[in-house]
């Protein structure tokens, strides 16, 4: 069967592709169409679909509460370890060292000195980290502000450098493009010199706004040197957005609030784990797969996808039941931050080009565990597929059938089915609840804020519709449009102040 497909995706390349770049888009906008022309033809489908919907996110809800409180209390159990001296019963602890991938573009000094730090303060030997600061060389001032990182941190770890991405002709700028450069240049300067074991090495990727728990490199080399399949696998951590929780605006706090709980419970997920953000991987699997690609914008699930495949399902994701924290979009005003956490959404909606990809590897790659890549592309299909379109159906579509098909509302389904949805979706507000009491224990203790502040924080959900349509739903379904007509992204640094 992979044969056939290889020959027709020889065949005819672009057709091919542009069929399935248009699949997201066809998709969403006939999920979100289908409440109103189906009220008129098939009424009563349409009715039990909104409410199977409904379950669906009832059950999703109430899903991600459970899964964020077991891995939170992983988490809590886990900060508790002394991950150092467990890890130095491994006869190579020794040998082991990580080095860590930073790409970055404009961040401030302030911004790479509070991670760096972070790194500097792990309670595993520094000397054993190696540090790159993968800087773009179209930045006017990066030279002046990597030279003062590594005259600061030269002495703490076993080396700290600067490489700096050129403009390359047929590379998409980006982070992908920029720490595949760095990633290919640490391997000439560390590996080929011998100055560092690859067998015994971690590489890392890592947001310029990461701040590491003290004992994140300790626990690695513990999950590194105990896993035998440590040449084909990831280490994910939960990436949260905690740094500057109470600065940002209400709307961006209550989005961070929920991508920080999903990363959290994703954590317990098994193959739900997929890469992103800050992560670790072997150095052997970078290096045998070819490193990041240079050619897209988002670099951390494809990646994984690329070794997933190219391993022929040999990769996997080991979690590290620690918090990773990182900034939610800030900027110097208000609207300023509203069009910052935008871009930032319309970025990370734009995975769902990779979905093409995804698709026809899963269709013509050979020998790779069927159920195992079904079960994979599932999960990622479905949430790139119904990202634009989990608003309409649980906040609008219930209430337009009645004014698309008078008639249907006059049965017995159609009367009670908004009020079905309406105590369904109610309901959820019991998980909202849940998560609510999980975030404010996750949460840093030490943070000055008032108590009141604190306390008025669950009004602040009030705006979640509003803000769920026009911070998350409306820059996916641009996305998913965008694609749909064979037109590209620009990537959009992410401003963090």
């Amino acid at each position: 069967m992979t044969n056939f497909f290889n020959f027709i995706f020889t065949r005819y390349p672009i057709k091919t592709r542009r069929s399935l770049e248009m699949m997201p888009g066809l998709i969403s906008w006939s999920l979100i169409f289908f409440p109103v022309w189906g009220s008129l033809l098939i009424p009563f489908a349409v009715a039990y679909f909104i409410l199977l919907f409904d379950v669906f996110w009832f059950y999703k809800s109430f899903s991600l509460a459970i899964t964020a409180y077991i891995a939170s209390k992983k988490i809590s159990q886990a900060e508790k370890v002394d991950w150092l001296s467990e890890t130095k019963n491994f006869k190579n602890f020794k040998k082991v060292t990580h080095v860590i991938v930073i790409p970055n573009y404009k961040e401030s000094y302030t911004k790479l000195n509070a991670s760096i730090a972070s790194i500097a303060n792990q309670t595993f030997p520094t000397k054993h980290i190696h540090v790159v600061l993968a800087m773009e060389e179209r930045e006017a001032k990066a030279k002046t502000k990597a030279n003062k990182l590594i005259k600061k941190y030269k002495h703490i770890f076993g080396s700290i450098f600067t490489t700096f991405h050129p403009d390359i002709e047929g590379e998409i700028k980006g982070k992908s493009s920029n720490e595949s450069y760095g990633g290919k240049q640490a391997y000439k300067k560390l590996v080929e010199t011998g100055l560092i074991d690859i067998k015994h090495a971690t590489i890392s990727s890592v947001d310029a706004d990461s701040i590491f728990d003290k004992q994140y490199f300790s626990y690695l080399t513990f999950k590194f040197l105990k896993n035998p399949k440590r040449f084909g696998t990831f280490w994910q951590s939960a990436n949260v957005n905690y740094n500057n929780f109470w600065n940002v605006p209400a709307p961006v706090r209550v989005l961070s609030f929920f991508s920080s709980l999903y990363r959290t419970a994703l954590l317990i997920q098994q193959d739900r784990l997929v890469a992103n953000s800050t992560y670790s991987l072997s150095f052997v699997m970078l290096h045998k797969i070819g490193y990041w690609d240079v050619d897209v914008i988002p670099e951390d699930y494809r990646i994984f996808f690329k070794a997933f495949y190219k391993l022929q399902g040999n990769a996997w994701v080991d979690p590290i039941f620690l918090k990773t924290s990182m900034d939610a979009p800030l900027s110097s005003s208000y609207i300023k931050s509203l069009k910052n956490k935008y871009n930032q959404e319309r970025r990370w909606s734009w995975g769902v080009s990779d979905d093409p990809l995804f698709i026809k590897w899963w269709l013509t790659t050979p020998n790779v565990p069927f159920l195992r890549k079904t079960i994979l592309l599932y999960n990622v299909l479905l949430d790139h597929f119904l990202w634009p379109v989990n608003w309409f159906i649980i906040t609008v579509a219930a209430n337009i059938m009645p004014f698309v098909n008078p008639v249907f509302s006059r049965t017995t389904l159609g009367y009670n089915l908004p009020r079905l949805a309406g105590f369904i979706l109610t309901s959820c507000l019991f998980a909202l609840l849940a998560m609510i009491i999980i975030d404010v224990r996750n949460r840093p203790k030490n943070t000055p804020l008032s108590r009141v502040r604190q306390f008025l924080f669950p009004l602040e959900f009030v705006l979640l519709p509003v803000v769920g349509f026009f911070l998350s739903t409306l820059p996916a379904l641009i996305s998913h449009t965008q694609l749909m007509f064979g037109k590209r992204l620009e990537y959009k640094v992410t401003e963090k102040l």
